[in-house]
Parts: C-alpha cells; structure tokens; sequence
C-alpha cells in the first residue's frame, strides 16, 4: 500500500493538488511526479470542498456582478453552511442517494449551492442549460430517469405538458410557481447541520451529462465521485491556477466547460470563481469587471475571443497573469492580437465532455503556432492510425491509453453498453477527434472524425437539426453541415430537397427559418439554407464530405436567417 493509498482522501487529493502547483511551470516535473489519488470512498464537497471552508473560511469562493452592477460575494464558509441547508432540505423533499435531479438554473448562486448539495446527498445531477424547451426535457426526463428537477421559476411553464412523477422545484418565483411547485427558497430555513447518509464510494455515479452525437439521441456521459472533482486537477493545471487566484471563465450553466472552470478546477486550487453575469456581451463592460474583480486567470471560448479583441485591450492596467481557450481551434491572428496587447499568449486546451483536459499548452512552456500542447499529467495520449488501428502514427486519432487509465474519464455512455464498448475498443479510449503529433510530443488538432461540429462553442448534432427540418411538410430531406462565420466559426447550414408542391425562394427559406426556431433550441438552430440536391453514395448515403466543402468553398443561392 503507497502512502497515497493510506492516506486519508482529504490529504490523499491535497497530496497530488500540491505536486502540481510545486511544478506549475515545470511540465516534465510535473508529468513525473503526478499521480491520480484513486480512493474507494470520496466526496469531493464533504472531503475537499468543506475542508478547505474550514480553512479558509473567510476567503470568497463565489463573487458575482450582475448587469445593473448589484454585487455578492459568498465566502467558502457561507457556501458550506448554504449547500448544507439546501442538502438537508431538499432531503426532507424526498431527494436520496441514487436520485436524479435535473439542475437547470443560470449563472446565479443556487446553481452553485444544489450542485454542492446534491453531491453531499450522493444524488445524480442532470445538467441542462435553460434554453432547452420540452421536447429536450421530456427527453432528459424519461432517459435520464430524472426524480426532481430545480429549475428558474421563469422555466418552470416549459415543464406544463412534461409527463412523469417527479418533484418540481423552482427558484425565484417570488410566490408565483405553478401549482404543486416548491419554492427553494424554503431551504435557507432548514437546519445548518448537516450529516451524511453512509460513505460516499468514489465510482458511485455524480454526473450524467447529455451530449450531441450523430444518432437520433444524444448520448448520456458517466462521471463519478472521482473522475471530474479529482480529474479536472488537471483542468486546474492546465490554467495555471493557484491559491487566492481570481478565476473568469466565460460559460454557460448546463454544459460540461462550466463544471470544468466554473467549479472543480478554480475550487480545486481554492480560488474565488468570478462570474459577469450579462445577458448582452459587451466587450468594454467585461474588460472593465475583470479589472474592477482583480481577475488572474481568464478562460474564455474562442467566439468570446474574436469579439474581445474588437474592443481596447489596452486599457486594461493589470492583465489577467493566465488567459487561456478551449472549446475549437483559435485563430492565429486572435492570438497574436491577444500577446500584443497584453503581453501574454492565449494557452489552447483540449478536452471533452467524456474527460477532463487531455491536451493542453501549460504555462511556462514553449508555445508552438497552430498546436494545443501536449499531454496532461496523468493523462497517456497516443494516436491510432483511424484505418489500421496502428498506435503511435504521427496523425491519427487521439486516444487515451487505458492500461494507464486517467481517473478523468468517464465510466462510459449510460444505458448503451454498445457505445461504450466502441469508445473504449482495444485498450483505447477514442475521441473521435485527430491530430498530428511532432517530434517534441506536440499535438495539432486536425478535425473531428464523425460529422458532429461546434458553433459558438456549443456541439452541433447535424442529425438532431435535420430530424427537426424534417417535420415541415415543405421538406423531403435535408443535410446540415458547418458554414463558416466570421464570429461564430461556423453556423448551421442546411441543403434541403422540397416536397412535390413547393418552390425554393426567400418566403420558403423564411418559412423554414420560422419553423426551426419554434423546434429548436436557440444554439442550434439553422442560419443559412441552400436549396439543392443531396451528393450520395451509391448506397443512398449522404456525402456529407462534399457538402462540407461545397459549403467552405463557393455555395450556390443560400439564404440566411435575418439578425
């Protein structure tokens, strides 16, 4: 048995913490040092997150500014004593170990308390981001086999024709919920003692995240006790962060970014979370409140960087010491842009809602254009040839070897044991994604293997978007694809073939942007469409291949949706 294996988990996770910041610069130091703490019993809000409220009870964990400039800042002790009455109340609701509870608030402190709440319960929380409607949550509702959900009182309509048996909580209602609601602000009545129900084993299930993928539903991410709150150690290397460090990251709530730079990393290096917390970007306003916040350490999708540098980076007096991105490639010329006005280098990072990061430019270290760095501590990347399955090819797809398993990686896909054994097939967990490799151990992303692509920093299932274009009885088929976009990097493009009866046109494609957005999530709805014939193969497949570049290249007549 190793010291780390004797050790309390507490001391266990401080252990392998400290050995990254002692080499926060120093990657091959870290690399040799690190291991994963894998104990069998963990709970990261009871074991780490309350540890360190007794420590440094006083230090603020949370500070939010709202758009109308209204501020709160809540100390590490408040929000233990906050997510322990929330915890005691919501168990006096009915909500035990095993359950699952939708999550889906805003950038507002509860989000922060029932996150910390559940966990101490042992409960299973579902992440959503407010813009889903009730298609998507009956979806999360059945599949996700949800017993609660805590949601925006302005939310809780969507819920009206939602079937199932399960406890509906809303936040902020102001004695305006819907008939048979609960009203969260009941807890902040409950007791402050809070005392757990049994240990907390490290694989028992804390997260089921619901990611776009290529077939009809998306796919349900696993995370345990211990693969995101001990896995994203190397989240919270990767940015640089340490003790005391003021912490912005631009994300939103319902996504797994936010759980990675929002709550484990910044928590993990006891850091305060700053949040701006405005409904409209404005890139002077922000400049201005990372200033006013005393940011350190700024983390930001590349979207949110193209718009940034339309302002005056210049005018800021104490820059961010870490600014890093992730989400998509980053422009060279945003970089660039970035170190001369401010004199530091945008640090890449990659990763996905499966994992913590796995690839990443750590601070210190040479920064190569074009590359997002090289792997993480803990994490063993090669790339497979994506025909032969041959490890070790200088491109290929980016895999984690699972004879060094990295504790920040999922368990699997939940309730698709078919995927999963897929995913993780000869020994490889495989991303999907490719990559070229240099000879220094320098990884460059290529481009995803499958048709799922990003816009705005959010994952685009093309097949989700068709699916819906489908249901217009204008529409006989249609393929989406990525179109580029000068902010945005891509948006969703649409090639549709119109039914018997209809004309291709601008009250058509009107007619059609209409549709999607009454069926669609706002993130994903479709910005452009072409009327044209589908390129297949000779099987009846989709080239989406040829659509991809013709939409890259010079399109035909398109029609984009008005702003």
């Amino acid at each position: 048995m190793t010291a780390t294996e004797s050790a309390s988990p507490t001391d266990a996770f401080r252990a392998a913490r400290d050995a990254l910041l002692r080499h926060r610069t120093d990657y091959d130091g870290a690399r040799a040092e690190f291991e994963w703490p894998r104990p069998a019993h963990f709970n990261w809000a009871l074991d780490w997150f309350d540890a360190v409220a007794r420590d440094r009870a006083d230090r603020t964990a949370l500070h939010i500014v709202e758009e109308d400039g209204t501020s709160a800042r809540y100390s590490f002790d408040e929000m233990r004593v906050r997510s322990d009455r929330v915890a005691n109340w919501l168990r006096s609701r009915g909500v035990a170990p095993g359950h699952r509870v939708i999550l889906m608030l805003g950038n507002q402190v509860e989000l922060w308390e029932t996150l910390l709440a559940c966990m101490k319960l042992r409960a299973v929380v579902i992440p959503a981001t407010p813009l889903l409607g009730p298609h998507d949550l009956a979806d999360r509702i059945e599949r996700g086999e949800a017993r609660h959900v805590v949601v925006r009182a302005e939310d809780a309509p969507k819920f009206a024709t939602v079937a199932g048996d399960y406890t509906r909580i809303g936040v902020g209602g102001g004695g305006g919920l819907p008939e048979g609601w609960l009203a969260y602000e009941d807890a902040y009545d409950a007791s402050a003692g809070y005392e757990p129900e049994g240990p907390t084993r490290g694989d028992d299930t804390l997260l089921l995240y619901f990611t776009s993928g290529t077939t009809a539903q998306p796919k349900l991410v696993e995370h345990t006790h211990l693969s995101y709150p001990v896995g994203h150690l190397a989240t919270m290397y990767w940015i640089g962060l340490q003790p005391g460090d003021v912490h912005l990251n631009i994300s939103s709530p319902g996504w797994a970014k936010h759980a990675w730079s929002n709550f484990f990393a910044p928590w993990n290096a006891e850091a305060t979370i700053f949040i701006y917390n405005y409904a409209r970007f404005d890139a002077e306003r922000l400049l201005a409140e990372i200033e006013a916040a005393g940011v350190t350490s700024f983390c930001a999708p590349p979207t949110v960087w193209r718009m940034l540098i339309q302002a005056d980076l210049s005018r800021l007096q104490a820059v961010p010491r870490e600014v890093v991105a992730a989400g998509e490639p980053l422009n060279p010329e945003v970089i660039e842009h970035v170190r001369r006005a401010w004199g530091t280098s945008i640090r890449d990072g990659f990763g996905q809602t499966e994992t913590a990061v796995q690839v990443a430019n750590s601070p210190g270290q040479q920064l190569k254009p074009g590359s997002m760095g090289r792997p993480m501590p803990g994490f063993e990347v090669t790339l497979l040839d994506p025909v032969t399955g041959r490890p070790g090819v200088e491109e290929g797809e980016i895999c984690l070897d699972l004879s060094h398993r990295p504790v920040g990686l999922m368990t699997g896909y939940r309730g698709d044991e078919e995927r999963t054994a897929e995913a993780m097939a000869d020994g490889y967990y495989r991303t999907g994604d490719i990559g070229s490799r240099d000879e220094d151990g320098y990884i460059t992303y290529v481009g995803r293997s499958d048709d799922v692509f990003k816009a705005s920093d959010y994952k685009i299932s093309p097949f989700e978007l068709e699916s819906a274009l489908l249901e217009h009885e204008a529409v006989a088929e249609a393929a989406v694809v990525p179109s580029p976009d000068p902010v945005r990097l891509a948006v969703p493009k649409a090639y549709v073939v119109l039914a018997s009866g209809w004309e291709p046109g601008p009250e058509t494609a009107k007619t059609l942007f209409a549709h999607s957005r009454e069926t669609l999530a706002p993130y994903k709805r479709v910005r452009v469409i072409e009327f044209a014939e589908l390129p297949k193969t000779i099987s009846g497949k989709i080239r989406r291949v040829e659509l991809r570049a013709h939409a890259a290249g010079e399109p035909g007549e398109e029609y984009r949706e008005e702003r």
